[in-house]
C-alpha cells in the first residue's frame, strides 16, 4: 500500500461514519419528499398516485401557504434585525472592561442551551399568568391583556421570545469578532481625533463584516426553520395568525394526511430559503475587507 492510499483511507475513516449519516438522515428523505411531492397520498395507504405538477400547480392558489408564507416572511425580517441589532450592542458593551462581563455573557447566552420546546412552553405560563399576577398587583394597562389571544400581539411575543433566545447566540459571535480588531488601529482613531461613531463606522464595522455575513445568514437559517417554538408557544394561533411555513407543512403533512401536498411545500420552501440565504451571504461577502 503506498502512502498517499494509505492517507486517503485514514481520511475515509473519519469522514466516512459522518457521510453515511448525512446520507440516511438528510439525503435520502430530501430525495424522498421531492418524489413524493410528484404524487397523491396520505402517508398511510401503500398505494400512491402520480399527479405529476399538480401540487406544485395547487401549491400557489393555497391560502393558508400564502398565508404562513407572509408570516414567515415577516418574522425573519424583525428576528434578523432584532437579533443582530441587539447582539452588536450588547457585544459593543460585553467587550469592555466590566467586572461583572463574564457572568453577563453567560446569562445572555444560556437561553439559547435551552430547548425551544421548554422555553416556548415557559414563555406561554409568563404570558398568561405571569403578567396577569403583575396586572392584578400594579394596574397596568400593559400587562392587562393576554399576548397570545391576539393575532398582533401573539405574533410579536413570538418575535420577542425567539429574539431573546438566539440574541445571546449571535452576541458570542459579535465579542470573538471586536476581539479580533487590531488595537492599534483604534489607538490610530484616537490620535487622529475620530469620534466614536466614526471609529465605529469606519474601522470596527469593516473589519468585522465577516461576523456580520455569518451572524445574519444564522439568524435567517434559524428564523426560517422555526418550528418547536412556534408549537408550544402559540401552537399557530390564535385563527392561524403565527403559523409558520414550518409548522403548516407538518400540519398539511401528518395532520391533513396530505403528504404529496405537504412535501411539494417543503421542496420550494427549502427553494426559497437556499436562494435566500446564498444570495445574502454572496452580496454581503462583497463588502467584507481583507486585514
Amino acid at each position: 500500500m503506498t502512502p498517499k492510499l494509505k492517507k486517503t483511507l485514514i481520511y475515509l475513516s473519519f469522514v466516512l461514519p459522518a457521510l453515511i449519516f448525512f446520507t440516511l438522515v438528510i439525503i435520502i428523505p430530501f430525495s424522498q419528499a421531492i418524489i413524493y411531492s410528484f404524487q397523491e397520498w396520505n402517508g398511510i395507504s401503500a398505494s400512491t398516485k402520480w399527479v405529476g405538477l399538480d401540487n406544485y400547480i395547487a401549491l400557489f392558489s393555497d391560502k393558508d401557504f400564502i398565508s404562513s408564507l407572509w408570516i414567515t416572511a415577516k418574522f425573519v425580517i424583525l428576528t434578523v434585525i432584532g437579533v443582530n441589532v441587539t447582539g452588536f450592542l450588547l457585544a459593543l458593551v460585553l467587550n469592555k472592561a466590566l467586572k461583572s462581563r463574564n457572568i453577563l455573557r453567560t446569562l445572555f447566552f444560556m437561553p439559547n442551551v435551552i430547548g425551544s420546546l421548554i422555553i416556548g412552553f415557559i414563555w406561554q405560563f409568563i404570558f398568561t399568568q405571569v403578567f396577569n399576577q403583575i396586572y392584578g398587583s400594579t394596574g397596568w394597562s400593559f400587562f392587562e391583556i393576554n399576548w397570545l389571544t391576539l393575532p398582533d400581539s401573539a405574533f410579536y411575543a413570538l418575535v420577542l421570545v425567539f429574539s431573546w433566545q438566539f440574541v445571546g447566540y449571535v452576541m458570542v459571535i459579535y465579542l470573538a469578532a471586536l476581539q479580533g480588531v487590531p488595537k492599534e488601529l483604534v489607538e490610530s482613531s484616537y490620535i487622529d481625533g475620530a469620534s466614536g461613531w466614526d471609529r465605529l463606522r469606519y474601522i470596527v464595522l469593516p473589519l468585522i463584516m465577516p461576523a456580520i455575513t455569518i451572524s445574519t445568514f444564522l439568524a435567517a437559517a434559524e428564523a426560517f426553520k422555526m418550528y418547536d417554538l412556534n408549537l408550544s408557544l402559540t401552537n399557530g394561533g390564535p385563527f392561524n395568525s403565527t403559523e409558520m411555513l414550518a409548522l403548516q407543512i407538518y400540519q398539511e403533512a401528518f395532520v391533513n394526511n396530505q403528504y404529496g401536498f405537504g412535501s411539494a411545500q417543503a421542496v420550494v420552501f427549502f427553494m426559497m430559503v437556499a436562494l435566500i440565504t446564498l444570495g445574502q451571504v454572496a452580496l454581503m461577502k462583497r463588502k467584507e475587507v481583507d486585514m
